[in-house]
């Protein structure tokens, strides 16, 4: 007896749309199943967890601890944190899940991709997210406490020093994935490999503008460190394209060609 399409791991082919929709919740089932569990667990390592997360910000708090100012909202920061440790941990899953639901709109010659695009999307995600541990968190920190100045007198809180870290770290992780976007995007010709090298200029105001966007402070550190990775990984991807799509490249040259024409 055959196997239903949604049961499988990955789906070997296209489906209706009501096969889409079952595809769809049974994959968002994977995801919160593994997300609760996970997040469950991470409460319970809540502080193992936080001081990991802070310890970047150490500079910020001056050895001294963060405080909480209610009762209930240290119970409030240890869920947040499991669930910030679940959304790490389960990060393979998420983009595994979320990937493998596309796989069946892909002719078998485009499915070649997918496990080295989840490779690249797991690897980038992680490395940005350690490149905002090791390198941005630290200095973005101490620019904002900074804007306190004579003005104000900065009280670490323990539910300010999570949300910051974790809306960092997830940003960074989210926007090191620039180079599987690019890549699909000339793969699959919505945008040709010779207009966005030609536009690299727009390409990288609109990446900065990105960054802009999508960090949660406006510090010209955390922005400009974000443009610049993401600058740096479009053109990284750029090289890679020239190589590894170099005949598909030559098509969409081809292709144009005979439009003007």
């Amino acid at each position: 007896m055959a196997t239903p399409a949604h049961a499988m791991p990955i789906s070997p082919k296209r489906m209706p749309f009501m096969s889409h929709l079952a595809e769809l919740r049974n994959r968002l089932t994977v995801v919160v199943v593994v997300l609760g569990v996970t997040a469950l667990a991470g409460y319970f390592f809540a502080t193992p967890i936080y001081k990991f997360l802070v310890a970047p910000l150490q500079p910020v708090l001056q050895g001294k601890p963060a405080v909480t100012l209610k009762l209930l909202e240290a119970m409030g920061i240890r869920f947040k944190l499991g669930v910030w440790g679940a959304l790490v941990v389960s990060s393979p899953v998420i983009i595994y899940e979320a990937l493998a639901f596309f796989l069946p709109a892909l002719k078998p010659k485009e499915r070649v991709w997918f496990i080295w695009t989840f490779i690249a999307a797991v690897a980038l995600f992680l490395a940005g997210a350690a490149f905002c541990y090791f390198v941005v968190l630290d200095p973005s920190a101490q620019w904002l406490a900074k804007q306190n100045g004579d003005i104000f007198s900065y009280l670490p809180t323990g539910a300010d020093l999570v949300t910051l870290a974790m809306y960092f770290i997830l940003g960074f992780g989210v926007a090191f994935e620039v180079p599987v976007l690019v890549f699909y995007l000339v793969y699959f010709g919505v945008i040709p490999y010779d207009k966005l090298r030609k536009n690299w200029r727009v390409v990288w105001v609109v990446l900065a503008t990105v960054a802009a966007m999508i960090t949660p402070d406006w510090s010209p550190v955390t922005m400009g460190l974000l443009a610049i990775a993401m600058i740096g990984l479009f053109e990284g991807t750029m090289l890679l394209l020239r190589a590894l799509l170099a005949r598909k490249i030559r098509s969409q040259r081809e292709a144009f060609a005979l439009d003007e024409e």
